[in-house]
């Protein structure tokens, strides 16, 4: 039995099967949401915890080898971006930072992928622990310096949050390389993929083979 010439029963999908990849799909988003803010939680708890940790255990520039050269805690006051760069501009690093979590929220409503609700926490988790640092901190309300403690040869000295940054950064790149979209799907089952032209070659093929034997 066929539905149309060259195509089966088999061939079409059903729209019980639709509805439930839809369905699934939609389902998951609540899930990787609350994956994305676990993260972002986590990571602004323990940057703060090791900033107060900081503050509390070390004067400004003092420094503590850890690994010999290789790992220093020192703790330093940033009031620009990494390796010094705009200094006296900590509101302009702030409005970066708020564009950034409010950019991820916005993001967040397609998010059905988990892999990328963990690079997305991260990110959001670190803009935002440096958020807090340039709110709130010394000298002045948006006008604040991030705490920097982490100093490892040749870089600048960072924190979690900084980390936290860059490991995200680097995951979502990775993601988007691998071809997984933030909403779960891969870039080959999209239409006209590689995948989609593959399974459209075999299906025509196919019909051609069973309109050649009708036609004998």
């Amino acid at each position: 039995m066929q539905t149309a010439r060259g195509a089966s029963l088999s061939d079409v999908e059903p729209s019980g099967a639709q509805d439930r990849t839809v369905n699934g799909s939609a389902a998951r988003r609540p899930r990787r949401f609350v994956l994305l803010a676990a993260v972002a939680a986590a990571v602004l708890a323990a940057d703060y915890a090791t900033k107060e940790a900081a503050l509390a255990a070390f004067a400004p520039g003092e420094s503590m080898p850890v690994v010999g050269g290789l790992l220093k805690f020192t703790l330093v006051f940033n009031t620009g971006a990494a390796f010094s760069m705009g200094r006296g501009m900590p509101w302009l690093f702030f409005l970066i930072a708020v564009g950034v979590v409010g950019y991820i929220v916005f993001m967040a409503r397609k998010l059905a992928s988990g892999p990328w609700a963990v690079a997305l926490g991260l990110i959001m988790g670190g803009a935002l622990g440096n958020l807090v640092d340039r709110a709130f901190r010394p000298p002045a309300p948006l006008h604040g310096a991030v705490v920097d403690w982490i100093r490892v040869p040749n870089w600048p000295v960072f924190n979690i949050a900084d980390s936290c940054i860059v490991v995200g950064g680097a995951l979502a790149v990775l993601l988007a390389f691998r071809g997984l979209n933030i909403d779960g799907t891969r870039e080959s089952d999209e239409p006209g993929g590689e995948d989609a032209d593959g399974r459209q070659a075999v299906q025509d093929g196919e019909a051609g083979a069973e309109g050649a034997a009708e036609d004998g």
